[in-house]
């Protein structure tokens, strides 16, 4: 049947068709086409993603012909090339997103670094890989804030912002429980969001990802702060060029069609100032701490030579992330259109499409903001709390956050990320300091159980705890807290170590811009 497709000049029928025979294979009988076969069908997949003057298009001389004009004219899955982009507003922003396929399992793609929608689909390396995952899957793809299709001259974003944006994503296409993909420092925003929202989580999915962007003691993989400035400077350097594609893709050096698209992916994917904004923010990263509150299930594939993200930071996170599978393919490749796009769509299939767990617990990652007014020894907490409720609940709302107890002298709430818990503590700060009072406050992210109205969980205790180490008109933070919110603009000063009775190790402490 393959050949009969190839006689008559479909290639994507033939190529369909040795898919759903091989599935099927697999599926009832565990076993691989052979080898003839398979080498048919990589001879096809050959002459599909690498036209050239043997196959011009029709009235067209082949010397007339260029590479880039052919792969425009390819048609994955009978789409258009570039299909519709579509905006949805973040926060007054606007998300560019596209969707392709119509798979029965929802899966969102986050890349790395800088992206741009259309430019994506002239790579026809890129563009199989889309193809592949659209057969089984209905794709979203976003570009995020400040880069590609999306509102450029943003400032830099935190890591909640970003994750709220893959939220009204999913919120204005339907979705409500979504496979999500990571690649690169997409990876990272991924996993905040499975941590945060498991009960939309179907599953998460990691390529070359990594917990932190910088080197440390305890993560001596990453880039030490001279390595990233040395990176920086080659990237300004070779703007315009196809920036950092040795390291990126080393085996798709020697293919010129790449070089010059990848050249162009970038240029249009953002300034070179915001590249190297990003690439900067990127490596500040650090999501160590909320590992251990993703609970659905994860696949992590690492590429064993990738020459930026190590295969030891891909096993961290496997032996930290609850339940993770972890592949290691052979190569040095990080994007996922290299060398490997096939075997990482075959297995990222081979995850997804079996029989996915019911929705997970009411375990969830959220920052917890403990409040307390005039002091421990004013005696008079609970009244002052009466008289200021109606200022105390419109900052909360304003915020998103969530009142889930009072205290003798103040109370305690949940947000749904760090940024809003902290500015809610300013704001209410502000607005109680009118009056004379004194508020001190302290936030700390971490894995709570929801148990209908309340929560439970180590976060709340080391919230309150951590409360009593700030001064009256300070807002203290865990460093798991000021890890989180890099970019948003927030000042922290270190206030040392703490330990607290019945936990293992220290806290370390940050006061936010110091005491009002």
């Amino acid at each position: 049947m393959m050949r009969a497709y190839v006689a008559q000049g479909r290639l994507n029928l033939a190529l369909q068709q040795y898919e759903r025979c091989r599935d099927a294979l697999r599926r009832q009988l565990g076993l691989q086409p052979e080898p003839e076969t398979r080498k048919l069908y990589d001879d096809l997949r050959a002459r599909r993603m690498i036209p050239d003057a043997a196959f011009p298009a029709p009235g067209v001389s082949p010397s007339l012909q260029t590479r880039s004009q052919a792969a425009k004219r390819l048609d994955f899955s009978g789409q258009p090339i570039s299909p519709p982009t579509h905006y949805v507003k973040s926060a007054g922003i606007n998300i560019a997103y596209q969707v392709t396929g119509d798979g029965p399992i929802d899966l969102i793609y986050v890349p790395g670094w800088v992206s741009n929608l259309d430019l994506s689909w002239s790579s026809p390396r890129l563009a199989h890989v889309f193809q592949r995952l659209g057969s089984f899957c209905r794709l979203i793809r976003m570009d995020k804030r400040g880069t590609g299709l999306s509102d450029r001259n943003v400032g830099l974003p935190t890591m909640e912002e970003r994750m709220e944006d893959v939220r009204a994503v999913l919120d204005e296409v339907g979705s409500k429980r979504t496979v999500l993909f990571g690649s690169s420092e997409g990876g990272p925003m991924c996993m905040l969001f499975a941590a945060t929202y498991p009960e939309r989580t179907a599953a998460l999915v990691l390529n070359g990802a990594y917990a932190s962007g910088r080197w440390s003691k305890d993560y001596p993989w990453a880039r030490t702060s001279e390595q990233v400035e040395q990176d920086l400077a080659v990237v300004e350097r070779e703007w315009g060029e196809p920036a950092d594609m040795s390291n990126a893709a080393p085996s798709l050096m020697n293919d010129s069609f790449e070089r010059e698209w990848f050249a162009a992916y970038l240029r249009n994917s953002a300034s070179p100032a915001d590249a190297i904004a990003l690439w900067r923010w990127g490596t500040e990263i650090d999501i160590r701490d909320i590992l251990p509150a993703i609970h659905v299930p994860t696949l992590i594939v690492q590429t064993t030579g990738d020459l930026w993200v190590k295969r030891e930071e891909g096993r961290y996170l496997a032996t930290h992330i609850e339940g993770a599978r972890y592949i290691e393919l052979a190569g040095r490749d990080h994007v996922i259109w290299g060398e490997n796009s096939d075997r990482l769509v075959d297995e990222i299939q081979a995850f997804v499409t079996g029989a996915l767990p019911a929705v997970p617990g009411k375990r969830l990652l959220v920052s917890v903001l403990s409040v307390e007014i005039g002091g421990p020894s004013s005696g008079a907490g609970t009244d002052l709390i009466d008289r200021h409720a109606e200022e105390i609940r419109g900052e909360l709302l304003g915020a998103e956050g969530r009142r889930i107890r009072r205290t003798a002298s103040g109370f305690v709430a949940v947000f749904q990320g760090p940024t809003r818990s902290i500015q809610c503590a300013i704001a209410i700060r502000q607005r109680l300091k009118q009056s004379g009072l004194d508020v001190r406050s302290a936030v700390h992210t971490g894995e709570c159980e929801e148990r209908g109205d309340d929560f439970t969980g180590i976060a709340i205790e080391l919230s309150s705890r951590l409360l009593g180490h700030a001064r009256p008109g300070e807002i203290i933070a865990s460093r798991t807290v000021r890890d989180l919110v890099v970019g948003s603009g927030l000042m922290f000063e270190e206030r040392g170590d703490t330990e607290l009775a019945g936990l293992p190790g220290s806290l370390q402490l940050f006061s936010v811009g110091g005491p009002a």
